[in-house]
């Protein structure tokens, strides 16, 4: 069978929950993986490496990097390794060694703290889980620092992520958007719950997704970055791109803003599926689900999508739905792929289920 090279867009939780739906397929389909990561994160451990160190924040890249981890025993320590946070150590108490109590890979210990949960089981994004207090290591993901130092040490990120992912024997290929970190600013009115039609600025990724106004519109600082080389290629050379699930202002509508990301998307002959939330973020409040995919439009009018992947129960009724799907070419396609616990995060493998028949139908 030949092999279909997949490429999947977004950041944090929800790019997470995607590749891991995309494991869960790949020996079926013999799928050839690449995720393509947004760099505009300013908060959180991510955060404070950027504004110390410079270079690209590593906390989204590296949630990538652990989806996509291996299986063997080895390459699993490694990936819950990855993923260790170190908590504040109490005046006086020796530290021990926490790696051995490190969560597995699958597990999701970079929930932020703090607003209510998103999409795939995360608060707030941008926060990372990092605490401005305690030592220099406190709230630092060891894989963020990893990656940080593989980035000088080898002064490409791209050669930095490809060492990274042999380490964790990583089954795909991870990328960022562009080689260097972006801004994100928003304007949004009733940003300040006492000036509720009042329209203003509001910059940085975190500040963004914590926002309890309403996003009128959206832009990246500088406006055209230039796009990773090598993600314009896997998008040439793919048969399917994957948008969402995800925080939609600050996870997957920021690709759509690097110019030259947004010509080889529309340019590309695969095919395009979005993978629509099951529950709107701060960030998305008062958006409906056919509004998410009318955003689309509006940052990239001429994007054509050929299948929109959404969860029954969360979208209620799907007529209006239907006619979004099909304003940008789609059909609607419902599956249940949410917990079955209630919570409005993707199941990995019940969301790799619902995209076996799609990824490995023919044209």
């Amino acid at each position: 069978m030949t092999s279909r090279r997949v490429v999947a867009f977004g950041g944090g939780h929800g790019l997470s929950a995607s590749l891991r739906a995309l494991r869960h397929c790949a020996p079926e389909l013999d799928l050839d993986i690449t995720a393509v990561v947004t760099v505009g994160d300013d908060g959180g451990s991510s955060g404070r490496l950027r504004a110390e160190r410079g270079g690209l924040p590593p906390g989204d890249l590296r949630q990538a990097l652990v989806a996509l981890a291996g299986d063997h025993p080895a390459t699993r320590r490694s990936a819950g390794l990855f993923q260790h946070r170190f908590a504040a150590v109490p005046a006086g108490v020796p530290a021990t060694g926490a790696v051995d109590a490190a969560p597995a890979a699958g597990d999701d210990p970079d929930r932020s703290g703090g607003g209510p949960r998103g999409t795939d089981g995360a608060g707030p994004r941008g926060t990372d889980g990092a605490s401005a207090g305690g030592d220099g290591l406190t709230g630092h993901a060891v894989g963020n620092l990893v990656l940080c130092g593989l980035m000088e040490l080898l002064g490409d990120p791209v050669a930095a992520l490809e060492h990274a992912g042999a380490m964790l024997g990583a089954v795909g290929r991870v990328l960022p958007m562009s080689r260097q970190p972006v801004g994100i600013e928003a304007r949004v009115r009733g940003a300040d719950p006492a000036a509720p039609d009042e329209v203003r600025t509001v910059r940085g990724q975190h500040q963004v997704a914590v926002t309890t106004g309403r996003v009128e519109s959206l832009r990246l600082t500088p406006s055209a970055p230039p796009a990773c080389a090598e993600a314009i290629e896997a998008i040439r050379a793919a048969d399917w791109l994957i948008f969402g699930p995800g925080s939609w202002y600050t996870s997957v509508l920021p690709h759509l803003l690097v110019p030259q990301l947004a010509d080889a998307i529309v340019s590309t002959s695969a095919r395009r599926l979005v993978t629509l939330n099951l529950a709107a973020e701060k960030e998305t409040l008062g958006l409906s689900v056919a509004d998410h995919l009318a955003a689309l439009h509006w940052y990239l009018p001429e994007l054509k999508v050929d299948l929109v992947l959404a969860d029954a129960k969360a979208v209620g009724d799907p007529e209006p739905v239907e006619r979004a799907a099909e304003s940008l070419g789609a059909r609607l396609v419902l599956a249940p792929v949410a917990v079955i616990d209630g919570t409005p995060r993707h199941d990995p493998a019940a969301l790799g289920a619902a995209l076996v028949p799609v990824l490995g139908s023919d044209r």
